[in-house]
């Protein structure tokens, strides 16, 4: 695996560019938001974090595996995956995210050479062919927010070595509710003094339903290790944005070799489709 990257000189336009995106609206400040996360991140949200992969992964542990977190965002996930016994590679395009995830290092794993912190994007090949495959490539909530959803998925399968495990969250395409949503978050990142109110009007539908599901599931305590105040500011911020049907997903998977091992959808709600796929052990797109 390479090394640390994220301050190389290639990626210095890169914060510029960044930074500019955020100034114009383009893209939401994803980095701020997981910034503000960590001051509440303690070891019962560690745990959730590590049952989630566990669960949804099917594994006891991951000792002697491979595990690139894409679009890392608070290294939550990178820091479960290391405590599960992985190998860890992170990156994120955002620089806030990748200093959260640094900071998670330092915190629970200093001077470790098991766990590479980069900064790149996805949909960067120049970035990408350098790292490699590896066994599981982790993917939650991040690739719709990049601009070129199938490019970023293609890129993120490419990664995952023949016989390994990609586990991939996209939103989940509602049609015209999708839509809507995408003109609420265009104004969040574009109207700065709408934000507020936005908040506002949004928090109890977005939170009420949210603790609803979880009354109705029976699961009441903090899902996957997050928090609902700063997944409401994602979810309303969060641009851009782009949706897939889960049968879209599946479909774009078989052409490239992956079947898979376990989907978890939302309906016809709001929210992420969740995806496990493995990648056939051949190792050849069949599309």
């Amino acid at each position: 695996m390479a090394a640390d990257s994220h301050s190389d000189p290639a990626y210095a336009s890169c914060d510029d560019a960044h930074a500019r995106e955020i100034e114009a609206g383009e893209r939401f400040a994803f980095g701020r938001n997981w910034v503000r996360f960590l001051r509440h991140l303690d070891g019962p949200r560690i745990a959730s974090a590590e049952q989630s992969l566990k669960d949804r992964l099917g594994i006891g542990d991951l000792i002697g595996k491979t595990f690139l977190d894409i679009g890392c965002g608070s290294g939550l996930f990178s820091l479960a995956a290391r405590r599960l016994g992985a190998q860890v590679t992170s990156f994120d395009y955002d620089p806030q995210s990748v200093a959260c995830v640094e900071h998670l290092r330092e915190r629970f794993y200093p001077g470790d050479s098991h766990w590479m912190i980069q900064r790149g994007s996805v949909i960067d090949k120049n970035f990408l062919d350098p790292l490699g495959c590896f066994d599981v490539v982790y993917s939650w909530g991040v690739l719709h927010h990049t601009g070129e959803l199938w490019t970023a998925v293609d890129n993120s399968m490419a990664l995952t070595r023949p016989g390994g495990t990609l586990f991939l969250a996209l939103y989940n395409d509602q049609g015209w509710v999708s839509r809507y949503w995408m003109a609420v978050k265009r104004l969040y990142n574009r109207v700065p003094a709408l934000r507020g109110p936005l908040v506002a009007l949004y928090a109890p539908y977005y939170i009420g339903l949210r603790w609803l599901v979880r009354l109705c599931s029976g699961r009441l305590k903090h899902e996957r290790g997050m928090m609902l105040w700063y997944d409401l500011i994602d979810w309303l911020g969060g641009w851009p944005f782009e949706v897939a049907t889960p049968s879209q997903v599946i479909a774009f998977a078989a052409a490239r070799g992956f079947r898979p091992l376990q989907v978890k959808t939302v309906g016809r709600r709001q929210g992420c489709n969740e995806f496990v796929l493995v990648r056939d052990r051949s190792g050849v797109d069949v599309g």
